[in-house]
């Protein structure tokens, strides 16, 4: 049976978004084309018909030529959706914040998807496709100790938006996926976090793990029920920027029509600053 049209996805590594909207497109009749930085942790997918794994680490020219080369040898230098889900989230006080460490968040988070939207970009206006981002409701909030990563994901965002235009006259869409928490279980790497040493904030160093580590009791969205809205909106052909998953309705409310102080009282929530206030006063 002949696909529905073909899809590369970033990011796909088992539990996650990317793995989900993968089994989402596999299931509505897709080509699929997943990658991950390694193929083994994409066991979720391996063997599925119509489903072809690439390694592509979004931070390497060499993968991504090699993945753009893959993909157009099989299509015939066509792509119908290409969907920028790789990214990497991170933990840390500003104040605290290594610079080369925060490079390597904007290496995965700004310039690989720009890398991989230029690699793939023939392919697209070929098949007069849809560019894809997912962004996060970080982005929108000032929540505390995730400024890096908000920061880059906001600056993706950007970037999109920009897409959206530059690309209208080769008739490419472009969408934007504002994220809300999803459960995943890209929170694992975390379970060794530490600030460094001298702190200002080692007073409250537990709550900022157990933060990072997923456990500072957000509402979360199943990565399946997010990826079948997500991908239902790719295949719909919408544009422009689609707030999806826990609580994006109430940040999309909340940071348009909302004072920004009863915004910071809510992002500051278990998060320890009241107990760093009370010391410090």
């Amino acid at each position: 049976m002949a696909s529905k049209g073909t899809v590369l996805i970033t990011g796909c590594s088992d539990g996650g978004a990317g793995s989900a909207m993968a089994l989402a497109f596999h299931k509505q009749g897709y080509r699929v084309f997943a990658s991950s930085r390694s193929l083994t942790t994409m066991s979720k997918l391996d063997g599925l018909p119509n489903v072809r794994l690439l390694q592509l680490d979004t931070t390497k020219t060499t993968d991504i030529k090699a993945a753009a080369d893959a993909v157009s040898d099989e299509t015939g230098g066509t792509l119908t959706y290409l969907v920028n889900c790789a990214g990497r989230n991170r933990f840390m006080p500003l104040l605290d914040e290594d610079i080369e460490a925060a490079k390597e968040i904007y290496d995965t988070n700004v310039w690989g998807p720009l890398a991989v939207t230029q690699a793939f970009a023939p392919l697209l206006i070929k098949a007069k496709g849809t560019l894809v981002f997912i962004s996060s409701l970080a982005g929108y909030l000032n929540v505390p100790y995730q400024g890096i990563y908000a920061a880059s994901k906001r600056s993706g965002e950007i970037m999109a938006e920009t897409l959206r235009l530059e690309l209208a006259p080769f008739q490419v869409k472009v969408l934007s996926v504002v994220t809300g928490a999803l459960k995943t279980k890209i929170q694992t790497h975390f379970d060794d976090w530490k600030l460094p040493e001298g702190s200002l904030y080692a007073p409250v160093e537990s709550t900022i793990r157990d933060r990072a580590r997923g456990h500072e009791g957000a509402p979360r969205t199943e990565a399946d029920d997010y990826a079948q809205r997500v991908v239902a909106e790719i295949i719909g052909g919408r544009t422009g920027k689609f707030w999806c998953g826990a609580s994006a309705g109430a940040v999309k409310f909340g940071t348009s029509y909302l004072p920004t102080s009863l915004m910071d009282s809510g992002v500051q929530i278990n998060t320890g600053l009241d107990v760093l206030a009370k010391q410090n006063k």
